[in-house]
């Protein structure tokens, strides 16, 4: 008698922004779609194999900063100096334990050495030249300035530069993310991003920040924001879903939709990707665009860019 496979369950975002169908070009629509489909063979997997979430979300992750059509890794944003600085963060629903870094500028999977903080330091979040180092201390990828940037992303900071060097507040080169539930029951999410164009001063969005842009518990959901950080952080986003799920019993879309109207509500845009230990799944945006894909124990997949993919 063949056993039925046990569910699991993953979910990514590649950003949330103002760009329609119209505005982007078919190469890049096909990029990212292929890039999409191949983070979700890369957890998805892990997952069918009996994996663990957090090697999950880890590797999706991993596939998309190295990929240079999103806003992490390899095609992060510059600051408004020219320069790379880039957030990363991983969380694991059985145990709580998180990791996350903010303003790297030398690792080349950012989502990696998050991993690597939560399992090999005392802490939970570590920035800038004290990052970079204890990612060189640990031995993990390193590159140069050349590795992380990108023509596109040079034109976008020099016409925002133009422009008199306004922030950029329509968030529309997309931070990355993957929450997933293994065949254990247990969940994980991840969040990466070079931050917006423009940044100055050391600016930190709520990619890095346990409970803003990212949050796993067990007991209630899994999330992965991308948005406009600064009112994610004011709401705490990705904790509010999960406690709204866990106290309140609420479903998953449910709990998504209504936090993300709370933010529009306050004059933010973005979405946010869930999953939880059942292996429910759920996205929810408010912007024309939300680059994401998810894929199920029992052939569920799809991989959709606009808002009129449903």
């Amino acid at each position: 008698m063949t056993t039925p496979p046990r569910p699991w369950s993953l979910v990514i975002h590649g950003g949330a922004g103002a760009i329609t169908r119209s505005q982007t070009r078919p190469e890049t629509d096909t990029g990212v779609r292929a890039a999409l489909n191949a983070a979700l063979d890369a957890g998805g997997a892990i997952l069918a194999a009996g994996g663990t979430s957090l090697d999950a979300v880890e590797a999706a992750v991993r596939v998309l900063e190295d990929d240079p059509h999103f806003n992490a890794g390899r095609g992060s944003a510059f600051t408004y100096e020219g320069k790379n600085e880039l957030d990363a963060a991983i969380m694991e629903g059985a145990t709580l334990r998180a990791g996350s870094v903010a303003g790297v500028t030398t690792t080349k999977n950012p989502v990696t050495l998050a991993r690597v903080v939560m399992e090999q330091s005392a802490h939970v979040l570590l920035g800038r030249e004290g990052a970079d180092a204890f990612s060189r201390e640990h031995g993990l990828d390193q590159a140069d300035a050349d590795w992380f940037a990108t023509p596109e992303r040079r034109r976008q900071l020099e016409e925002l530069l133009s422009n008199g060097g306004k922030f950029d507040v329509d968030m529309k080169y997309g931070t990355v993310g993957a929450v997933a539930v293994d065949q254990a029951g247990h969940i994980a999410a991840a969040t990466s991003t070079g931050g917006v164009t423009g940044k100055r001063w050391g600016r930190i969005g709520d990619s890095p920040l346990i409970g803003a842009g990212t949050y796993a518990d067990d007991r209630g959901a899994a999330v992965s924001c991308t948005g406009a950080g600064e009112f994610f952080i004011r709401e705490s986003v990705a904790f509010q879903i999960n406690a709204r799920v866990r106290f309140l019993g609420e479903s998953l879309q449910q709990a998504a939709d209504t936090v993300i109207a709370e933010v529009k509500a306050l004059g933010g845009t973005g979405g946010v990707i869930v999953t939880a230990a059942d292996g429910e799944m759920a996205w929810s945006f408010t912007t024309a665009s939300m680059y994401r894909g998810c894929a199920a124990w029992d052939g569920r997949r799809k991989v959709a860019l606009y808002e009129d993919e449903g």
